[in-house]
């Protein structure tokens, strides 16, 4: 049986040298310093969990395709930093700022090229299924992306668009490299599937957690700056938690001035043009959202996301000793706000 300390090591030495061609250099050595500025490599450790429920050890079949969907996930973040014009990734310059954006572009794409790459070298018995799958979910990544971008020009969004964006932009990601290590290690469908569920749920709770890192959390464990979503009105589960609940209890004639949608897009509508505007619009979103109560709602979301995740696993029929495996897997992705 394969436990946590292999996968652990095995996780380390495949991005230890991740094997991206030498030259050029201008396009290459991006690629090499994304990788390098490390992660939590939860897709690939999720894609290698998945397959330990089936196999006793690893083998060659498995490690390039785990390795797709962290240089894929790379990728998007690549380009996701170009487009919020991101100066920072994981407390180190970001690509396009310690390049320039061209070389962003470039090196993005070919990072995602690479990652197919990677994923073509699945076990020839399951290489259509596993395209299929990364391909599907490759474009709905990009569709996610889409969905978050047309939400700046809107004032607030319905939870449900919300939950269906993060649904695409981040969820879809980890059901798929949940599935992907189940298919590889010769799975049934039966299991596969619920597997990709669990991925999927665990996936909301993971973006949930992290909408609320970033207004909760504390910057030195979180990585970056603590209110980046709140200085750009950012349609984060917060934001669209406290618009959804301030109209509930104003229409119930609960809802004080400090608590009023109102007083919420007034806050919103804040400066920010200097660090003092920017701590200001901070404390006050903040204080509403404490005085509302989303950062409970938010808790609340992550436990119940948690325990949709936890009953699909549970519904696969394994072994309690891997079961468990599943079990701390998603502990320990979630133990920041659980």
């Amino acid at each position: 049986m394969i436990n946590e300390a292999q996968i652990e090591e095995t996780i380390g030495s495949l991005f230890r040298d991740p094997d991206f061609t030498a030259e050029p250099a201008g396009l290459y050595d991006p690629l090499r310093y994304m990788i390098g500025i490390g992660g939590k490599r939860v897709r690939p450790r999720l894609c290698l969990t998945a397959y330990s429920l089936f196999k006793d050890s690893f083998s060659e079949e498995i490690l390039q395709p785990a390795a797709a969907l962290e240089v894929f996930h790379s990728f998007t973040l690549i380009h996701d930093d170009i487009m919020d014009n991101s100066d920072m990734r994981r407390g180190q310059p970001t690509v396009c700022s310690k390049w320039n954006d061209n070389t962003a572009i470039l090196s993005g794409d070919v990072m995602c090229i690479d990652s197919y790459r990677r994923i073509a070298k699945a076990p020839v018995k399951v290489l259509p299924q596993v395209l299929e799958l990364f391909t599907v979910t490759a474009a709905q990544v990009c569709e996610g992306q889409q969905y978050d971008m047309d939400f700046e020009d809107l004032k607030e969004v319905p939870m449900a668009d919300y939950m269906k964006m993060i649904g695409l932009k981040t969820a879809v990601l980890l059901a798929c490299s949940a599935k992907l290590g189940a298919l590889i290690a010769g799975a049934d469908e039966r299991a596969c599937d619920y597997l990709y569920k669990f991925g999927y749920s665990l996936g909301l709770a993971f973006q949930i957690a992290d909408d609320y890192l970033d207004t909760f959390g504390d910057s030195s464990v979180f990585g970056k700056k603590i209110g980046g979503d709140i200085i750009n009105n950012k349609k984060s589960w917060l934001l669209t938690r406290a618009l959804e609940k301030s109209g509930e209890m104003e229409k119930a004639g609960a809802v004080s001035y400090g608590t009023s949608r109102a007083a919420l897009l007034s806050a919103m509508d804040m400066k920010t043009a200097s660090e003092a505007d920017r701590s200001a619009k901070i404390a006050k979103v903040k204080g509403i959202y404490t005085e509302l109560g989303v950062d409970e709602d938010a808790k609340y979301e992550i436990i119940k996301q948690h325990a949709h995740a936890m009953d699909y696993a549970g519904m696969i029929g394994l072994p309690r000793t891997r079961y468990e495996i599943l079990h701390r897997y998603a502990e320990k992705l979630l133990g920041r706000t659980k």
